[in-house]
């Protein structure tokens, strides 16, 4: 079952090391599986709410997101967007942007480079919101409860996080704007930062605003289904049923379609935090890419992976992490190595915890009892 699950992803990530080697040496292949790595960490909360929603549709739109709609929101946004997010920050063409990246690769990275502000600050602002609405959000399972707790009772403050964010950016751009007075011809860049930021937050706001209309949507129609099912079965028709219920399926697509890009989003935003290499960058998260389809499928077909309950805490805080660094990185110079390994460290420790909770909820079935295992599912 894995093989045949992670097959096409396995043979993609050998083909892509294999092309990083010859690209760029050992380095590149470095970068490239930092890359993967931080990408499929990142994805793999997106894969566990692709997979739930999946499960709910029947196998014909299924086959519809897991082929045109991959193709739309994975690929695309993960292949496509850095070159068209490099191309409008460089105020270059796609084609030309492609182009330099491949036959000139100093003059791509110093234009690169001086697009480094405006990325960062657009891209610190999106994954900080990210972070900021999950842990403001109270949740029945906490993983660090004696963190969340706390900031669940702040999150009931409307527009906190969004708050917060412009605190953030505003701190950013002024640090920016003073430091500019010491590098000649940045003075300009401190309200570049400070635009790129608002344009991060606006799109974070578009996004979760289209993922909540379509999930209304959503709501109603499945609403609408459960009373046409129960009309039918009173009068014997079943036809205005099946219709309700591919209304209901294309309304679910649609919000998925949203949800997933808002996913990929985020890790396009955070692969300029690990390389401004377009080439190493299309290698990194086309692997990613791939995993994100196996991991949907793969849950969508077994669903054993949903008891890791504390992962999609630890990808949330390992976003969080790169927000602060995206941002960092504006005065600063931080290592690729303590970026990726960052996402990975706090990924591995989410799920170990997990394996912790379910070894304890496994012992408390024949202890103490209810209270017991309620305690452990709160968190630690």
């Amino acid at each position: 079952m894995v093989l045949k699950t992670f097959g096409w992803s396995f043979a993609v990530t050998a083909l892509g090391l294999v092309a990083a080697v010859f690209y760029g040496g050992w380095t590149a292949l470095g970068v490239v599986a930092i890359l993967s790595v931080l990408e499929i960490s990142l994805s793999f909360d997106n894969a566990v709410v692709n997979a739930g929603i999946l499960k709910k549709m029947n196998a014909f739109w299924q086959r519809i997101f897991l082929t045109v709609g991959v193709l739309i929101a994975v690929f695309g946004m993960r292949l496509v967007f850095p070159v068209v997010i490099v191309a409008i920050s460089a105020q270059l063409g796609p084609i030309e942007a492609v182009d330099l990246a491949l036959t000139d690769k100093d003059r791509y990275q110093e234009l690169v480079t001086d697009a480094h502000p405006a990325i960062a600050a657009f891209g610190g602002m999106f994954l900080l919101m990210i972070f900021l609405d999950f842990i403001f959000e109270d949740r029945d399972i906490k993983w660090l409860a004696w963190l969340e707790r706390p900031l669940a009772k702040l999150g009931k403050i409307d527009m906190l996080s969004v708050c917060i964010a412009l605190i953030v950016l505003l701190i950013t751009a002024m640090t920016f704007a003073t430091n500019a007075h010491l590098h000649a011809g940045h003075a300009d860049k401190a309200e570049t930062v400070l635009l790129s930021g608002v344009a991060g937050l606006i799109t974070y706001l578009v996004v979760g605003g289209l993922s909540s209309y379509f999930e209304d949507k959503l709501e109603e129609e499945e609403e609408r289904e459960h009373e046409a099912e129960e009309e039918a079965k009173r009068t014997g028709k079943k036809q205005s049923a099946v219709l309700l219920a591919g209304k209901a399926a294309f309304f679910m697509f649609l919000y998925l379609e949203v949800l997933d890009a808002s996913f990929s989003f985020d890790g396009v935003i955070g692969a300029f935090a690990i390389t401004n290499d377009i080439v190493l960058m299309a290698l990194g998260l086309g692997i990613g890419a791939m995993y994100v389809r196996s991991l949907t499928v793969y849950l969508v077909r077994q669903g054993t992976l949903d008891d890791y309950v504390y992962l999609e805490h630890g990808a949330h805080y390992a976003i969080g992490a790169l927000a602060v660094i995206l941002l960092v990185t504006i005065q600063y110079q931080i290592s690729e190595i303590i970026t990726g390994l960052v996402g990975v460290v706090l990924i591995a420790w989410s799920f170990w915890s997990s394996v912790r909770r379910n070894r304890a909820l496994a012992a408390a079935e024949g202890g103490s009892g209810s209270d017991e295992k309620s305690e452990i599912s709160s968190g630690v």
